[in-house]
């Protein structure tokens, strides 16, 4: 089965063309995974603006598809056209959904709309080798923190997400308030490396663990964002700038502090058999290593998966991992029925 799977949930245009093989335990080939960021227009404005975002997905996705289209090499017509609908901004979802329609409807190839958060997830079912469930799934991205318990697949159920802002947001903001620019993960965690790597100790201060011993599986880092607000403003700015490498460790470590901990306890709790894990924030590498780390400590018996780095961000290889398994539950859908839903979420 060929799948031809495109991702226009945010500021990244991404198409895939993945090759399917088997149906029990299906291996997924990648033929092409084709991704144009467009970090360089938001920059300017520090996040991302949803109109200039669709705009761009409306000028990349035809030049991405072509590219795809030519590093697959096809020799078989494509299968199934999958398509991101949501959770996501809402003009950059319908941009890719009617550039979706047009391509089912002029080549009458079947169509499915792809949950978001499903895709993250099941960028751990690239390789099938040591998937076993019950599963704790965390996401971790710009728009969403969330901790997922997985039955099987398609069987999800939400034990708890931020109540403000996601911990990609608050890289984001924090990088912001520093004045690092955007997008602020990357930058953070290069600056805390310096601090990591080093002999020097962390300066004096600490930043808080957003409700890291609250008892439910909820998070809060809107909070952290504002501590470091204070902060800067205690130290000044010519203090800020000195000590700015030191705040990026220690506000780095703070959310992978809170991360850390309750996705340890929500495995204990579930006595899952393993921890499948997605979203931008899990490319942060200081993030994967400590979560490793903590699960070979404490869980060794856990199977901990976290997709490569280019697929936890967005991708399109995600998108048609999961529009596979959901086409295999549901079926493909009419085209002009599959709209954007903003809202849509794991319950």
């Amino acid at each position: 089965m060929l799948i031809l799977s495109i991702e226009t949930s945010c500021d990244d245009t991404s198409i895939a063309i993945i090759q399917v093989n088997g149906r029990k335990r299906p291996c997924f080939n990648i033929l092409a995974n084709i991704v144009s960021s467009q970090t360089e227009i938001h920059a300017p404005f520090g996040g991302v603006v949803p109109n200039l975002a669709a705009r761009a997905h409306q000028r990349n996705l035809p030049i991405v598809l072509e590219k795809a289209l030519s590093e697959a090499k096809l020799k078989n017509k494509i299968d199934l056209i999958a398509i991101t609908v949501g959770p996501g901004l809402e003009p950059s979802l319908w941009a890719g959904i009617g550039f979706a329609r047009s391509l089912a409807l002029v080549s009458k190839i079947p169509m499915i709309g792809v949950d978001h958060i499903k895709g993250h997830i099941a960028a751990n079912f690239l390789n099938n080798k040591n998937i076993k469930f019950p599963a704790i799934c965390l996401v971790v991205s710009g728009g969403h923190t969330q901790l997922i318990l997985m039955k099987e697949v398609g069987k999800y159920k939400l034990l708890g997400e931020t109540r403000d802002d996601a911990a990609g947001e608050a890289f984001d903001k924090v990088a912001k308030l520093l004045g690092l620019g955007y997008p602020g993960g990357p930058i953070i965690s290069k600056l805390a490396d310096k601090i990591i790597n080093s002999k020097f100790q962390i300066p004096n201060f600490k930043l808080p663990r957003p409700m890291i011993n609250i008892k439910d599986y909820d998070f809060s880092f809107s909070g952290l964002k504002t501590a470091v607000l204070y902060l800067v403003k205690n130290f000044g700015i010519k203090k800020t700038k000195d000590l700015t490498p030191d705040i990026c460790a220690e506000f780095q470590q703070a959310v992978i502090d809170v991360l850390i901990k309750k996705t340890l306890r929500a495995i204990k709790e579930y006595n899952v058999k393993s921890i499948f894990c997605g979203g931008g924030v899990m490319a942060n590498k200081e993030l994967r290593a400590q979560l490793k780390t903590a699960i070979q400590n404490e869980l060794p018996d856990v199977i901990l998966r976290i997709p490569p780095s280019e697929l936890c961000t967005d991708n399109a290889v995600m998108t048609g991992i999961a529009g596979y398994y959901e086409f295999l539950r549901e079926g493909a859908d009419m085209p002009e029925k599959i709209k954007a839903n903003v809202n849509l979420s794991i319950k």
